[in-house]
C-alpha cells in the first residue's frame, strides 16, 4: 500500500495503518532524536512521544507529501524539550559531538575539526546545518521544521556556512605557517 493511502486511513483513525506508516520513518526519527539528546534511552523516549504526538494530531496535518518533514518536526520539538532540561546538566555534551566521532570515520582529525567548527555556531545555526546537510532536508523543509520564514532559514544556512568557512580558512592558513 502506497504512503497516500496509509496516510489517509491514519487520518481516519487506523491505527495499523498510522502503525506501519510510522515504521517506515522510525529509523530516521531515532537518528535525529539521537542528535539533539546524545543518549539511546533519552531518544527512544523521544521516538516514543513522536509517535504519540503525531497520531493525537494527525488529523491536522493538511499537506500528506509532507508527512517525513511533519514527524521530524514533532521529533525535533520533543527533543528539544529533553535537552533544555539536559543542558543544565554538568556531564552532559551534545549528541552531534559523540555521532561525528562515533561514526566510521578513517580520517578521525577530520571529526574533530568538523566537531570543533560546529561549537562555533549557535544553536538554530547548528540546527540548521544539521538538518540540511545530515539529514538532507531541502531549505524548504528545513525552514517548515524550525517554522521560521524561508527567507529567514535561507539567511541563517548562509551566515552558518559562511562562519565555518571563514573559520576553517584560518586553521588553513595557521597549518601553513
Amino acid at each position: 500500500m502506497d504512503i497516500l493511502e496509509l496516510l489517509k486511513r491514519a487520518q481516519k483513525g487506523d491505527r495499523e495503518a498510522y502503525a506501519e506508516l510510522f515504521g517506515q520513518y522510525e529509523g530516521d526519527l531515532y537518528r535525529a532524536a539521537y542528535i539533539y539528546v546524545g543518549n539511546p534511552d533519552d531518544a527512544l523516549d523521544v521516538v516514543q512521544e513522536t509517535a504519540y504526538r503525531s497520531y493525537k494530531s494527525i488529523r491536522g496535518l493538511k499537506e500528506p507529501r509532507y508527512f517525513k518533514t511533519w514527524l521530524v518536526k514533532i521529533a525535533i520539538r520533543c527533543a528539544m524539550d529533553v535537552y533544555r532540561k539536559r543542558r543544565n546538566e554538568a556531564a552532559w555534551k551534545p549528541a552531534y559531538e559523540e555521532t561525528l566521532l562515533a561514526e566510521e570515520e578513517t580520517d578521525v582529525p577530520l571529526a574533530i575539526s568538523l566537531q570543533a567548527l560546529l561549537e562555533l555556531l549557535d544553536v538554530q545555526e547548528k540546527q540548521v546545518v544539521l538538518l540540511r546537510y545530515y539529514y538532507d532536508l531541502t531549505i524548504r523543509e528545513v525552514s517548515e521544521v524550525m517554522e521560521l520564514p524561508l527567507g529567514t532559514a535561507k539567511t541563517m544556512l548562509y551566515r552558518a556556512l559562511a562562519k565555518l568557512k571563514r573559520r576553517a580558512g584560518e586553521e588553513g592558513q595557521d597549518a601553513y605557517r
